[in-house]
């Protein structure tokens, strides 16, 4: 099959072997795949990453020395069954799944396994116990986007958002701006929302922010100080970057919650006497749960979760690497989509 893959740590279109569906696996064909910040992650720190999984025992089994296929945002549709599958959906299902799955050697990450391939290549193989059907009615792109707005689920799922709290979510790429979505899906209001990017900061308005500010005009805090007057503050980072937590926890106020959704692949540092002297709260926050990743897809279906703004590109297995360096300015796009048959 044709693919991106990372090797050496750059990204080079080849032809690799067709996987093979194994026990209880299905074989789907890729029909879109969105660029995640981990992917861009990976292919600079993949070391990193993968000596952190070890560290914290996560499915993520990534051997940076061996050729690997990214991609785990995905749509796709079933081209064939391995041994011992039950075959409940049929060829030509467009189904998405959570990317894991069981592999000889325990659970594994789909797009961040070398024995797994991911949405960066044609074909891909999968759990048969995990993938969902798509509704007949849904568009392909939104599907994809499953994966990605369950992360925002999950972590306002994680922040236990109370009657008297009020948000402020901080960075509005994909992440900031899943989570935007899913605060507006639970109704909560005022949603501040803070981003250096014109671009991002208007994607923020529409999916849902009700204030959305420049922090070199206005502190995010600020902001919040001014519409929420009275509520507790629950800091969404959605960034990844040193230093930005413990500016967050500089300027947050005092009993302040602070959910850590951006991904930081570089050591940083924090002040504690800041969290101690305010007693602040800190979450970090990981993916979703299979329930929260059904649910997502279902509220996507059902025009309760925004998607359509996100997909601002596509791409062919051709052109990954260089939607790689464009997704480097914030304020070119928001999700592009891979769609491995162009």
């Amino acid at each position: 099959m044709r693919a991106t893959v990372m090797r050496g740590g750059r990204l080079v279109v080849d032809t690799v072997p067709d996987p093979e569906p194994g026990p209880g696996e299905v074989l789907a064909r890729t029909l879109a795949c969105g660029i995640c910040g981990s992917d861009l992650h990976a292919l600079r720190h993949a070391p990193a990453l993968a000596a952190a999984a070890r560290e914290s025992d996560v499915p993520f089994t990534l051997d940076p020395k061996r050729d690997v296929v990214l991609g785990h945002e995905f749509c796709a549709e079933i081209v064939d069954f391995g041994p011992d599958t039950a075959r409940v959906l049929r060829q030509g299902t467009r189904v998405v799944s959570v990317p894991l799955a069981a592999g000889t050697d325990g659970i594994e990450t789909i797009g961040f396994s070398n024995r797994y391939p991911g949405g960066y290549g044609e074909l891909m193989r999968l759990s048969e116990l995990l993938v969902l059907p798509v509704p007949d009615d849904l568009a392909t792109e939104h599907a994809a986007l499953t994966e990605p707005m369950a992360v925002g689920v999950h972590a306002v799922a994680k922040a236990g958002l109370g009657p008297d709290d009020a948000p402020v979510v901080v960075g509005c790429g994909p992440v900031g701006l899943a989570v935007i979505a899913a605060l507006r899906l639970r109704d909560v209001a005022p949603i501040v929302a803070a981003d250096f990017s014109p671009a991002r900061r208007a994607l923020a308005a529409r999916l849902g922010a009700h204030v959305v500010v420049d922090p070199e005009r206005e502190r995010a805090i600020e902001a919040w100080q001014r519409t929420a007057a009275g509520r507790r503050a629950v800091i969404f980072e959605c960034v990844g970057v040193p230093g930005l937590l413990d500016r967050i926890m500089r300027d947050a106020p005092r009993e302040a919650r602070v959910v850590v959704a951006g991904v930081c692949m570089e050591d940083d540092r924090i002040r504690p006497v800041l969290g101690i002297n305010k007693e602040l709260s800190i979450q970090f926050v990981l993916g979703y749960t299979p329930t929260e990743f059904a649910d997502t897809l279902r509220d996507i279906a059902e025009g309760r979760l925004s998607v359509a703004p996100l997909v601002t590109g596509r791409v062919g297995v051709e052109g990954v690497a260089g939607a790689f360096e464009t997704l480097a300015s914030p304020d070119a796009h928001a999700k592009i989509l891979v769609e491995p048959w162009r």
